[in-house]
């Protein structure tokens, strides 16, 4: 059940009778008048249904204004006090943190203004001042020739063939790795830093490929040529003062083109077993020459041995002879004697006779001559030697 106040309405006002005698929100009514905006018509009748005053809409509207806005002195502290109050906040929205991975940038009407380092600083609040903080220990990486990897890779032969020292293509995919050192110069000096960064290190690698064979990039020199690449690479980057550092670049793969790939192989192969025959002959080489040289040094020091031994007999024996023949000269019947004696001595000393001498008759040696060992035949020269 609901209950009706009698006399006045929620908002105050004037009391009329029964349901229709409260007063509207914007003021008392009179008599039934449930017009919103309060009040009677000024023309003839009062009836209910006559349009609102805009005078007295106008006039009760800036009464009620006035009454809102403070019109004191201690009004006016009030609205200083609350700017006070703003002013500060948004000041004190100026400080702000650098993490330790990242570097401030300023900007004072979006101009770059100076960087700073990791740590509390302060700056012009926005929408004056801004801080852009960048993470400078992120390493960044662009690969050139391929993307993706494993089963979703794919090559760019466009960005990967380059031209060799020898006019060789060589399919070369390799990645370059970089981070940033100078936040203000990496954000203002480049509209896109990392296809910048991909472009000049294209363009590195392919002047430094151009002053190599083929055989050296695929080779034993690849990663002297990354490395070079690298420091040409980084160059440029500082030219353009991209406040960029390239950390790294890897050469992945280095090959011939697909299309000759198999052909290229052959060659190889074949070049591979030139080198092994060429290695297999220089082995025999340095195996028998030696030999034959050792050989050949032996036979001559042999030679010379012989001769020196020869010389030196027949020196000997010249000596011996003019010796004995100084002797001989000085004394010859002695020295005849002495040579009968020793020619005799050599002769008999090799014979199997015996010689009996004629004055021992009588001494009771019978003469003996031994008839069958005469009938034996004599042994072959062969085997007597």
């Amino acid at each position: 059940m609901f209950y009706k106040q009698q006399g006045s309405g929620p908002w105050g006002g004037g009391g009329g009778s029964g349901g229709n005698g409260g007063g509207g929100p914007w003021g008392s009514g009179g008599g039934g008048n449930n017009n919103p905006w309060g009040g009677r018509d000024r023309g003839a009748g009062g009836g209910g249904n006559q349009p609102p005053d805009l005078e007295e809409l106008l006039r009760r509207s800036q009464e009620r204004l006035r009454k809102m806005m403070p019109g004191s002195t201690g009004g006016l502290r009030v609205l200083w006090l609350v700017a006070a109050v703003i002013i500060v906040i948004w000041g004190l929205s100026g400080f702000y943190r650098v993490q330790p991975d990242e570097q401030g940038v300023e900007l004072l009407f979006g101009q770059y203004v100076k960087t700073t380092q990791p740590g509390l600083n302060y700056w012009f609040p926005s929408p004056v001042g801004e801080v852009v903080r960048p993470k400078v220990t992120q390493t960044n990486q662009v690969t050139i020739g391929f993307r993706g990897a494993g089963t979703t890779l794919r090559e760019f032969p466009q960005e990967s063939h380059i031209l060799s020292g020898d006019q060789n293509i060589v399919d070369i995919q390799f990645v370059v790795q970089w981070r940033i050192r100078e936040a203000g110069e990496y954000l203002f000096n480049m509209r896109d830093p990392e296809g910048t960064v991909k472009v000049a290190a294209e363009s590195a690698l392919r002047e430094v490929v151009g002053r190599n064979p083929l055989q050296a990039v695929m080779t034993n020199q690849r990663d002297l040529i990354a490395q070079q690449a690298r420091e040409l690479l980084q160059q440029i980057m500082d030219s353009y003062k991209a406040g960029v550092t390239i950390l790294d670049l890897r050469i992945q793969k280095a090959d011939p083109p697909k299309e000759v790939i198999d052909a290229f192989n052959d060659v190889q192969r074949a070049k591979q077993d030139e080198e092994r025959l060429r290695n297999e002959a220089l082995a025999y080489r340095n195996d028998i020459v030696p030999r034959a040289k050792g050989e050949a040094a032996r036979m001559v020091q042999n030679a010379t041995a012989e001769k020196e031994k020869l010389v030196k007999e027949a020196e000997g024996q010249a000596a011996r002879f003019t010796a004995f023949y100084q002797t001989y000269v000085a004394n010859k019947d002695i020295t005849t004697r002495r040579m009968y004696l020793e020619a005799m001595q050599e002769i008999l000393g090799k014979s199997d006779k015996v010689i009996i001498d004629n004055s021992g008759k009588g001494s009771g040696v019978v003469p003996y001559l031994p008839l069958p060992e005469l009938k034996k035949p004599a042994p072959a020269k062969g085997a007597a030697q």
